[in-house]
C-alpha cells in the first residue's frame, strides 16, 4: 500500500472541520513522512494564534454592550469558527515563525542547528532545582533535626467525645496549679490539635503529645518534632518549618504546658486572670503566645461548647 502521502491532502488538515485531513496528516505522520512534521508544526503555531485571538475576543466582550445585535450568540458562534480558520491561515503563512522552530527542534536535521537536548539534559532545569531543595533540606535537618513526613500522622483519638475523656482527668492537676478551668485547658490542645486529628508526630512516625504547639528553643533539652506549621506575620498565615517539643505521654504535656506557662515572665499577666478563662486567654494572646489573631476566640468557642 502506497504511504506516500501529497502535499495537498496534508494541507486539508488545515481546515478546522476537515476531520479527514486530520487523518491524512496522522497517518503520514505514522508512515515517517516529513512532510507531515511541517504540517503539524504549522497546526501547533495556529493553536498559539487562535489563543491569542481568543484572549482579544474575551478582552472585547467585557466591554460589548449586551443589547447590541452584533453580541448575540449566533455572531459569536460564526466569530469563533472564522478566527479558528484565521488563525490556520495565519500561521500557514509564516506570520510568527514558530512553526518553523518547531521543525527545527523536532528534526533535528537542519544544517548548523544543534538541538537542545546536546547542551543540557533538562530543558527545564529540574535538575538544578532539586540540587537546590536537596541542600536546603540538608541544611534544614542539620539545624532543626529529621522532618516528620505527612503520612506518619495518625489521629490520637477517634472523636471529640474521646478527646476530652481521655484529657480531662489530666487538665484537672494541671489547672489546679494555674487556679485555671479544667475545660479551658481541654478546649486549648482541642484548638492546636483539632481534637486530636492533627497531632504533631516525630520522623519516626511516634505521637510527640504536644498539646499546646509549644515549640522547642533552645532551653528544650527533650525530644522534638521538625513539621511544617502556619505562622501569622501581619495577619497573613505563611508555612515554615518549626521544631515542637515532644513528651512521653499527655500528663507530661499537661505538667509541662504549666511549668512554660508559669515560669516565662511575659505570660505573667496572664497567669494572674486565670481565675477568668476569657481574660486569660485574651492576654495569653496579647503576650504573643500564638500569632493566630483569632486564637482566643477560637479557643472561648471551643469551651462553651463543651458540656
Amino acid at each position: 500500500m502506497d504511504q506516500n502521502f501529497s502535499i495537498k491532502q496534508l494541507e486539508q488538515s488545515r481546515n478546522v472541520h476537515d476531520l479527514k485531513g486530520l487523518d491524512d496528516l496522522r497517518r503520514a505522520a505514522q508512515a515517517g513522512d516529513d512532510k507531515a512534521l511541517d504540517e503539524a508544526a504549522k497546526q501547533f503555531e495556529a493553536i498559539f494564534v487562535r489563543m491569542m485571538l481568543k484572549s482579544m475576543r474575551d478582552a472585547q466582550d467585557v466591554l460589548a454592550d449586551e443589547d447590541s445585535p452584533f453580541n448575540s450568540q449566533q455572531v459569536k458562534f460564526y466569530r469563533d469558527m472564522h478566527d479558528q480558520q484565521l488563525a490556520t491561515d495565519l500561521a500557514t503563512n509564516g506570520s510568527l515563525g514558530l512553526a518553523d522552530i518547531i521543525v527545527k527542534q523536532l528534526g533535528q536535521n537542519v544544517e548548523g542547528y544543534t538541538p537542545a537536548s546536546i547542551l543540557r539534559d533538562d530543558g527545564n532545569l529540574s535538575s538544578i532545582n532539586r540540587e537546590q531543595i536537596k541542600a536546603l533540606e540538608n541544611i534544614q535537618q542539620n539545624v532543626l533535626g529529621p522532618v516528620s513526613l505527612p503520612g506518619n500522622k495518625q489521629p490520637a483519638f477517634a472523636n471529640a467525645e474521646e478527646f476530652v475523656a481521655a484529657l480531662l482527668p489530666h487538665a484537672e492537676k494541671a489547672a489546679r496549679q494555674l487556679g485555671l478551668d479544667p475545660k479551658a485547658l481541654v478546649a486549648q490542645a482541642a484548638v492546636e490539635t483539632g481534637w486530636g486529628q492533627q497531632m504533631i508526630h516525630m520522623s519516626s512516625g511516634q505521637n510527640s503529645h504536644n498539646l499546646f504547639g509549644i515549640k522547642a528553643d533552645s532551653r528544650w533539652q527533650g525530644d522534638k518534632a521538625v513539621v511544617g506549621t502556619l505562622e501569622y506575620q501581619q495577619g497573613v498565615a505563611k508555612p515554615q518549618k518549626a521544631a515542637f517539643r515532644a513528651y512521653e505521654s499527655f500528663a507530661d504535656a499537661m505538667q509541662d504546658y504549666v511549668q512554660f506557662v508559669r515560669d516565662n515572665p511575659r505570660y505573667s499577666k496572664a497567669v494572674e486572670q486565670a481565675a477568668d478563662s476569657r481574660n486569660y486567654f485574651n492576654a495569653l494572646q496579647q503576650a504573643g503566645y500564638a500569632t493566630d489573631p483569632n486564637y482566643s476566640d477560637k479557643i472561648l468557642q471551643v469551651l462553651n461548647r463543651l458540656p
